[in-house]
């Protein structure tokens, strides 16, 4: 590995810290006041809520339907449910995006719901193509209402997206619909690459970072911007704003890989090493293969048979947990959670050029820190 990707500190939380409601400012020296994390996502899921659920409810039946499934809204039955609608990380950076600009959080509003339902889109199509049958301690669309339901579903849900910013009809919406354009376009690139790194041997450190920038970074670098976008922000605020949002991906797709391995099904509503299951190239497996040494080497002869075995998907709970304590033997677990912090830093260092008011610096901090926290 080059010294471009050496490990920075290892957090002990990285894996298996709890989260909770405040985290202090880490990068703002003056500022003493705690920022309440968990109120930061509720604002954002309580104002982007009824405005997704309102343009769910143009989709024709039973996409409909099947879309108010996916975000939890109602049973596999069709009753009324209160789901599990996910950690709620990119509305509540578009709102806050948009007081950048000073303007209110209501301003970024129309580009939270365009960045989430992109975002379901590609849950409903990864799912699938991945053979996820759980996601959130339920079913997934594809098991419940079959393939066909989830493709149709999330290419309804990625045309909502435009459309919600598109009906605006200003110089701005048009801005924001065009980054988010993007944004989708590389999320395509990041799940094609992530597919066929499957099925290779060897993936390097830096294929699987541009993997997972394009996958998780640029739809997150979209939502911590599209609310200033909305709100009349410049090109170099948005750009900036962008920059923090595609490292916080890094650091929270980090995380995510962590957690994919060695994540408490519990609290992921995933099996157990259920990255491993599915053969992915994720970060720790990549660091831990490049690392060298014994321990690399073993898990490297490993994972060829287990390319060619007939048998894997058969493979008991102790094979798992084999080649994850070999993963973690070589070192992959360390680099991956160092690699977490890493990005993290550099996504607050980011801030820095952006005039803002000191809250809104404070709580983007807040919201870095609470993506490295979190142990789902």
């Amino acid at each position: 590995m080059t010294e471009h990707y050496a490990a920075g500190p290892t957090p002990g939380t990285a894996t298996t810290g709890e989260t909770v409601p405040t985290v202090p400012p880490a990068s703002t020296a003056d500022s003493r006041t705690a920022v309440d994390v968990t109120a930061l996502l509720e604002r954002g899921r309580t104002l982007a809520t009824p405005v997704l659920r309102a343009a769910v409810d143009r989709l024709a039946p039973p996409m409909d339907t099947v879309a108010a499934y996916h975000f939890g809204w109602i049973d596999a039955a069709g009753n009324p449910a209160d789901g599990d609608g996910g950690k709620a990380v990119r509305p509540a950076l578009a709102v806050l995006s948009a007081e950048v600009t000073g303007a209110a959080p209501e301003v970024g509003v129309p580009g939270a719901v365009a960045v989430e339902l992109v975002h379901n889109f590609s849950l409903l199509h990864d799912d699938l193509m991945d053979g996820d049958e759980q996601r959130r301690h339920r079913d997934t669309v594809w098991k419940v209402h079959g393939p066909a339901q989830a493709i149709l579903v999330g290419d309804a849900l990625f045309a909502l997206g435009n459309e919600v910013l598109l009906e605006l009809g200003t110089v701005e919406a048009g801005r924001a619909t065009r980054r988010l354009t993007t944004a989708t376009r590389a999320l395509i690139d990041g799940q094609a690459q992530d597919i066929s790194y499957e099925h290779r041997d060897r993936v390097s450190v830096e294929e699987c970072l541009e993997m997972e920038g394009n996958k998780t970074g640029a739809l997150l670098a979209c939502a911590s911007s599209i609310g200033a976008v909305l709100g009349g922000a410049d090109d170099a605020t948005a750009d900036a704003l962008e920059r923090y949002g595609y490292h916080l991906g890094l650091a929270f797709q980090a995380v995510d890989d962590l957690l994919g391995i060695w994540g408490d099904p519990e609290a992921t509503g995933k099996q157990t090493w259920s990255d491993l299951r599915q053969r992915k190239k994720s970060l720790p497996v990549v660091a831990a293969l490049a690392a060298g040494g014994d321990a690399s080497e073993r898990l490297g002869e490993i994972l060829a048979a287990d390319a060619k075995s007939s048998d894997f998907e058969n493979f008991s709970e102790e094979e798992f947990a084999a080649r994850a304590a070999l993963i973690e033997e070589a070192g992959g677990r360390e680099w991956t959670a160092g690699e977490a912090r890493r990005q993290h830093a550099i996504a607050v260092e980011a801030l820095d050029a952006v005039h803002m008011p000191d809250r809104v610096r404070a709580a983007f901090t807040a919201l870095a820190d609470f993506v490295v926290v979190r142990k789902r």
